[in-house]
């Protein structure tokens, strides 16, 4: 078995209290009802207590889903240098990164982060007197050039299926590091 990466390591103190738990079922975040404030709760709701869960009823095309997916796998398939040519920086928080920490450890997680209308204009900072204002701008990898259409096709259409694309992104390459990481382990 090979070592693990320390940036990967939580102190003992932050691991997981291992426990038996049952559960009665993944979350499932219900897009048929109308009420948005309610889907907010739900998603913060699984979120906090499970880490996951499954949108339903969202009217998301499987050709649509597919392809989206699609898009994403030619993406993180990059090789690195390819994906950090579009990375997020000080300047602009839009684009790929790989290391985010949580309790000052490196999550095994990449993302590509993006906004709906580019450019997109924001507060500088939280406090309402400071009236300056800052200009966020995506930023997209020349390849796969379908992740850049996709997301411009679904920005004109539905934005349920914007939603699933934001979750397809951001989070279905939660595993990569995990299965490259048990890969390495087993030799």
């Amino acid at each position: 078995m090979g070592e693990v990466d320390p940036a990967f390591i939580q102190d003992t103190q932050h691991r997981p209290k291992l426990a038996v738990i049952e559960a009665e079922g993944i979350p499932l975040i219900d897009l048929s009802s109308a009420n948005a404030s309610n889907h907010v709760s739900q998603i913060a709701d699984a979120s906090k207590n499970w880490g996951f869960f499954q949108v339903i009823n969202h009217g998301v095309p499987s050709e649509s889903r597919r392809k989206i997916e699609g898009a994403a796998r030619k993406f993180f398939a990059l090789p690195l240098e390819e994906k950090r040519k579009v990375s997020r920086d000080e300047v602009n928080p839009l684009g790929y990164f790989d290391s985010e920490l949580t309790k000052n450890v490196r999550d095994w997680k990449e993302v590509f982060d993006f906004v709906v209308s580019t450019p997109t204009v924001i507060p500088v900072s939280p406090d309402p007197d400071d009236k300056e204002l800052k200009e966020l701008t995506n930023q997209w990898p020349q390849y796969p050039p379908e992740l850049r259409y996709k997301f411009h096709q679904l920005r004109h259409n539905n934005y349920s299926e914007l939603l699933i694309f934001f979750v397809l992104i951001e989070l279905i390459y939660i595993g990569r590091y995990v299965k490259s990481m048990l890969e390495k382990w087993k030799n």
